[in-house]
């Protein structure tokens, strides 16, 4: 984030960027749409203005637009969808991962892969792929992006409060942070997977 500076409440640029890259983020995992957002919550810490809401506000709103983007594109272009994500063998393994995952955890994965690197790009493309119900998926999304957008923006808020002379510092506090708690969730998730994976050979 070479222009945090940059990222405040009276540019054009803040309200563009937090609605355009949470999109994207869902087809293009590289795109640092959480980046971002937890810079414009330390640009914004200490700061009651109403204009806040609308940031947070337009990254749900992203992020939906993006989850939905994703499921659509599963949807009505599956082969090609096939073999741009789901060819090589980690591509493979995440499809099956999400498939069986969404069979077994269905509203409850969506809300959470939305927390997990790479989690988010597999399971609603998956989700289009199979036809998952699509009121059940635009529900759970919406759910998925206002809880993301708001933990994003406040953990940044937090850190930019604490580290108020010093935004950089509080940004990498901020930014890690966010970072350890997708990694939390991510390293839960396969200790999960393994665990039932054993209790499963165990039966067999």
């Amino acid at each position: 984030m070479s222009h945090l500076s940059a990222l405040q409440l009276d540019s054009p640029v803040s309200y563009l960027l937090a609605l355009v890259l949470p999109a994207l983020d869902a087809v293009v995992p590289l795109v640092p749409s959480e980046t971002v957002l937890v810079a414009l919550g330390v640009a914004t810490a200490g700061s009651a203005d109403p204009r806040i809401a609308a940031l947070v506000a337009l990254a749900a709103a992203g992020a939906f637009l993006g989850d939905n983007l994703s499921y659509l594109l599963g949807r009505r272009f599956g082969p090609a969808v096939e073999r741009r994500f789901f060819t090589s063998d980690k591509g493979r393994h995440r499809r099956e991962w999400a498939q069986r995952a969404l069979e077994h955890y269905g509203v409850r994965l969506i809300l959470v892969c939305r927390f997990v690197p790479g989690g988010r790009t597999a399971v609603t493309l998956v989700c289009g792929l199979i036809a998952y119900p699509r009121r059940t998926f635009l529900a759970a999304t919406a759910v998925a992006a206002v809880l993301w957008a708001s933990y994003a923006f406040f953990i940044g808020r937090l850190g930019g409060k604490a580290f108020e002379h010093r935004p950089w510092a509080g940004f990498l506090v901020a930014f890690g942070a966010a970072l350890a708690i997708s990694g939390l969730i991510e390293i839960t998730r396969r200790l999960r997977a393994r665990r039932r994976a054993q209790d499963k050979r165990r039966g067999t």
